[in-house]
């Protein structure tokens, strides 16, 4: 297994590098709030049905393998997702035990069943499109043994970032384009759709494949060439259908999206995947003054900026969230919600067992019928 590329500090570890940061009131956005609930008229959609509930288990990194199990089923979690590598560690997998034999799979894979705990996916999220080619390198084979490790385990979904390729072959660092004008910007997004990322991940899809993965779940985040929709759509029309999304709302609320109308959009394509359950503040009064992509630089000083990530329910009302869990049941989404909590104010377990609460709380909710 390939270390983790070393790095001044995870996006986690940035998020959760300050603590003294002023309390944010949650806001519901007009918009998203008001036509999450108009496009979930009563009667609408399919019958509800029990979606599992889960975590990432990147926040139990200071527990022991048996520690977290112990702590999930405490919280009466039904899932888990397991990280293998990439900017994360395989901390509670031993990746080489497990793919050089059949046996240690099957006695880890036992610990999760005892306690009725499913291990819904693998989480390999680097940047195996990075211009540095032994940093690329890493990532591509901590992928493909994510890979061999999902048929092994037969874990059905693998999460990871689509990358990020340089500006042309002699780049040292990755070079985030998203509009084509000036022309020098149109030849920078061409070449690396048609010479980077399209040749990359035609070939990776193909090797999943080859091993029956059949879901390779993106995150839409800033700083990959899939960060929205649109582009997790032009990644899946020219490689295949084995690409997915991660539905992380937590992205797509800051760039304006409607989530109830993504998840629909997504779910019709049957492109729906994965989905972890993060939210987001957008503080009303510096966006109106400065726009949603002023991330402060100072977290002690994060209202200051437009954007700040919160656990589920403290961003957008449990109203919004119950509308997202009613929208993944309508599109048959077979995977689980996965806390991934990136809270500086409630940070580590405590983040995620409010998520867990509000979760359960719109969960129950809906297959009461209420």
């Amino acid at each position: 297994m390939p270390k983790a590329v070393s790095a001044p500090a995870t996006r986690r570890e940035f998020l959760a590098s300050s603590g003294s940061i002023v309390a944010a009131t949650p806001i519901i956005g007009g918009n998203t709030a008001s036509s999450a609930r108009a496009a979930l008229a009563p009667g609408a959609g399919t019958s509800p049905y029990k979606i599992p509930i889960g975590v990432f288990d990147t926040v139990y990194f200071h527990l022991s393998l048996d520690a977290m199990l112990d702590k999930i089923s405490s919280l009466g979690l039904d899932a888990v997702e397991i990280s293998t590598g990439g900017y994360g560690a395989p901390k509670h997998i031993p990746v080489a035990d497990i793919l050089a034999d059949p046996a240690k799979a099957k006695a880890w894979k036992k610990k999760f069943e005892e306690r009725n705990i499913r291990v819904a996916a693998l989480n390999t999220s680097g940047n195996p499109l990075h211009p540095n080619p032994e940093i690329a390198k890493q990532f591509d084979e901590s992928f493909r043994q994510t890979v061999l490790l999902a048929e092994r385990l037969e874990v059905p979904v693998i999460v990871s970032f689509s990358g990020c390729p340089g500006d042309s072959p002699s780049a040292t660092h990755p070079n985030w384009v998203t509009y084509r004008w000036p022309p020098e910007y149109d030849e920078v997004i061409t070449w690396q759709w048609e010479k980077v990322v399209i040749p990359y991940w035609r070939e990776a899809v193909k090797f999943a494949r080859e091993h029956g993965i059949k879901k390779i779940a993106f995150e839409m985040h800033p700083n990959f060439v899939v960060y929205n929709p649109f582009t997790l759509g032009r990644l899946r029309d020219a490689v295949g259908e084995e690409v997915g999304a991660n539905c992380d709302l937590s992205h797509l609320f800051w760039q304006g999206c409607d989530p109830v109308e993504v998840i629909r959009f997504l779910g019709k394509q049957g492109a729906v995947f994965h989905a972890h359950m993060k939210d987001t503040v957008v503080f009303p009064h510096p966006t109106a003054k400065t726009g949603v992509l002023n991330f402060s630089q100072d977290l002690a000083k994060s209202t200051e900026g437009s954007v700040m990530f919160r656990a589920v329910g403290y961003g957008h009302g449990a109203q919004v969230w119950k509308d997202i869990v009613k929208a993944y049941m309508e599109v048959g989404y077979g995977g689980i919600l996965s806390i991934e909590n990136e809270d500086s104010l409630l940070p580590g377990e405590v983040g995620v067992e409010r998520a867990a609460l509000v979760l359960k709380n719109v969960r129950a909710e809906l297959l009461e019928g209420k």
